[in-house]
């Protein structure tokens, strides 16, 4: 969903736009429209993510100008704020001001963005949400000193919040590890490539994000059997989340994801659309094969393959199961209490598969 992609203003509040459906939007910031048909939600929405603003700026504050620099370089660029938003909406289930809630978002967020540093490293990446990279702007050791820096601020902030909040911390970060591991040494063999992939995807992307809802549904005050709920949304939702995110870097823009299109093309890496295109194996698709059987590049046979997936039957297939997910999380949604945090967590599962298009 595209409405807007004007970045946030310093002071991080939302915009406004107007959805497919006709319904006021709130945009966080970055752009990821989530429909809110709550005035009262809409509001206390926006006063927290400006909260959780306030929180990350003083949280990575430091005294070297260069870290200072390099740490506000990636927080400052914008981005979604998509895993403190799902904070704030899991504890709209009972208190969103709960005086741990605000915190907590701030938590998700510096260890989402403590991890692109690292991401870029690894990936050698030139670009981050439309601005050169750390590693790019400094070097690789800045880069990685800082996406530290990052997870030690998150740390100190998440130390206040109990031992049961430093533990799903802790637990997420085991995945993170694991799953950026594994995608770094491929599946055995014998392996479905597909199925490892979303192995992948479920411990270095929906990990963070079913820990952002568990940690807001906890600081909210919810029911315990209401934060299982929220955190199994947070995990489908999560791969919804990043399947699209695929998509878009094939089918998208660099204006709208923050990347040029086909970087993961571009680098050898294997999204699901790629492994669908390889498990196909139409008649027809041996130049396509070809291109993307490792990294590409040269500028030409890169433009020729996004171009030929792009009219792929995998990209079709790969929206089915961004579909697929996104619909689990929904039905997922079925017990917890009908009040319009729900009704935006439903809402979101459009969002995310809207945004495939």
């Amino acid at each position: 969903m595209h409405e807007s992609t004007r970045p946030p203003s310093a002071g991080g509040g939302g915009a406004r736009g107007r959805s497919r459906w006709g319904w006021e939007v709130w945009v966080s910031a970055g752009g990821l429209g989530i429909p809110v048909v709550d005035a009262d939600l809409e509001q206390a929405l926006s006063a927290g993510l400006d909260d959780v603003e306030g929180r990350l700026l003083a949280a990575i504050k430091s005294d070297d100008e260069v870290l200072d620099e390099a740490s506000r370089h990636l927080v400052t660029a914008g981005g979604k704020r998509f895993r403190p938003t799902l904070t704030l909406l899991a504890a709209a289930f009972g208190d969103v001001d709960g005086p741990g809630v605000a915190p907590a978002a701030a938590v998700v967020e510096l260890t989402h963005v403590a991890s692109l540093y690292h991401d870029d490293v690894m990936d050698e990446a030139e670009l981050r949400r439309g601005a050169p990279s750390a590693n790019a702007r400094w070097d690789n050791t800045v880069a990685i000193l800082t996406g530290d820096y990052l997870f030690a601020c998150a740390s100190v902030l998440l130390a206040d919040l109990g031992p049961d909040s430093v533990r799903i911390q802790a637990k997420t970060y085991q995945r993170l590890v694991q799953g950026q591991l594994r995608e770094t040494v491929g599946p055995a063999a014998g392996t479905d490539p597909v199925e490892h992939y979303l192995s992948v995807l479920s411990d270095k992307t929906a990990s963070l994000i079913a820990a952002s809802a568990r940690l807001g549904a906890l600081h909210g005050g919810v029911a315990a059997e209401d934060v299982e709920v929220l955190a199994r949304y947070g995990e489908r939702v999560g791969m919804a989340f990043q399947l699209a995110d695929d998509l878009l870097d094939i089918a998208g823009e660099s204006a709208i994801s923050g990347k040029r299109p086909g970087t993961d093309l571009r680098e050898g890496v294997a999204t699901l659309p790629v492994l669908y295109a390889r498990r196909s194996a139409r008649p027809g698709d041996e130049r396509l094969l070809e291109l993307i059987s490792g990294p590409i590049t040269d500028d030409d046979a890169h433009a020729e393959a996004l171009a030929l997936l792009r009219e792929h039957p995998a990209m079709s297939e790969a929206r089915d199961e961004v579909r697929r997910w996104a619909d689990d999380a929904r039905t997922t949604l079925a017990t917890l209490p009908d009040v319009p945090a729900r009704r935006a967590l439903e809402a979101l599962c459009d969002t995310v598969v809207t945004r495939t298009r």
